[in-house]
């Protein structure tokens, strides 16, 4: 059976590229790495990698087994700090994964009050492109917290956090921005003829604006598209087109317009976890339930709204 070490040689050979800066990396002999690499090979039966004049090349069946590697090693980890937290030991890492807008505009006030009340726990944060990316990469073990929407056919545990709000924005001199200064909101059919700036094909953003767009009943023509929802919202502001965005990544004093698309469209946030979590990652749940930051009061004193909103039904 593959041991611990020799997965973690796969693993540093793969990411450096070559035996030697592997071995310099993990603080070993050459001969020795190789000599656990080989045993690992013959443990599984065939070669996992192909040597090249300059490089290292997964075969296929390298490149089946390092995703449970790096799992592997995840889970070690992570079984480490797990015992330390159960002994009393306030420090380490806690392992955070997340998509990249929510990372931009749920997680900084949480992460800044966690600091506060636990200076001795680090945060390691993995950022996902699309909530696929997000659930798979949890499902291998990359972390000990998952936040981003309700994961289908989860087995593990999972909270509720809030839903955030998604505004359209806009140049302040486009037409529709101005059509009701005292109720800034707009009907996406409205905007059926406009190229819109929209989001590269891989991002979850996305997926939201063609999906709210196709129940409003079109499908929206495209300007230019960015991975990043603040990227998006400045090139809208600028005049490329209206966007799509969540609230809280819409920062104060911002330059374009924003309005709230009638019907609101909602993005419903959960946090989950493989098992139940231990004390350290239950108090890190209990802050985002309490301080993440879903709709920002800048925004809502923009659109008009009470200072408390009435989140949308579970």
């Amino acid at each position: 059976m593959a041991t611990l070490r020799q997965l973690e040689y796969l693993v540093a050979i793969v990411d450096e590229g070559s035996f030697t800066r592997a071995a310099e990396r993990l603080h070993v002999t050459q001969p020795g790495l190789s000599h656990q690499f080989q045993a690992l090979e013959r443990e599984v039966g065939g070669p996992l990698l192909e040597r090249l004049p300059r490089a290292v090349r997964l075969t296929p069946a390298g490149r089946a087994m390092l995703p449970h590697a790096r799992a592997a090693l995840a889970d070690a980890e992570r079984a480490t700090t797990a015992a330390r937290r159960a002994a009393g030991v306030a420090t380490g890492e806690l392992h955070l994964a997340t998509l990249y807008s929510i990372s931009f505009g749920v997680l900084p006030t949480a992460l800044g009050i966690w600091r506060g009340r636990h200076p001795g726990v680090r945060i390691r944060l993995f950022e996902h492109r699309h909530a696929h990316d997000l659930t798979a990469a949890m499902a291998a073990g990359q972390a000990d917290i998952a936040l981003g929407p309700p994961p289908a056919d989860w087995d593990g545990p999972t909270r509720y956090i809030g839903a955030e709000e998604f505004l359209v924005v806009t140049h302040t001199a486009d037409p529709i921005a101005a059509s009701d200064q005292t109720a800034p909101q707009v009907r996406l059919a409205d905007l059926a003829d406009r190229e819109w700036v929209h989001f590269t094909p891989d991002s979850g953003l996305a997926d939201i604006l063609d999906q709210a767009c196709a129940s409003a009943g079109f499908h929206p023509k495209t300007a230019v598209r960015t991975e990043q929802a603040p990227a998006a919202a400045n090139y809208a502001s600028a005049g490329l087109g209206p966007t799509l965005v969540p609230a809280n990544t819409i920062p104060p004093h911002f330059a374009g317009a924003v309005l709230r698309p009638d019907p609101p469209i909602h993005r419903r946030i959960t946090a989950y976890t493989r098992t139940s979590p231990d004390p350290i990652a239950a108090a890190f749940l209990e802050i985002l339930a309490d301080q993440a930051l879903l709709m920002p009061t800048h925004i809502r004193r923009r659109l008009h709204l009470p200072d408390r909103v009435t989140p949308p039904a579970r």
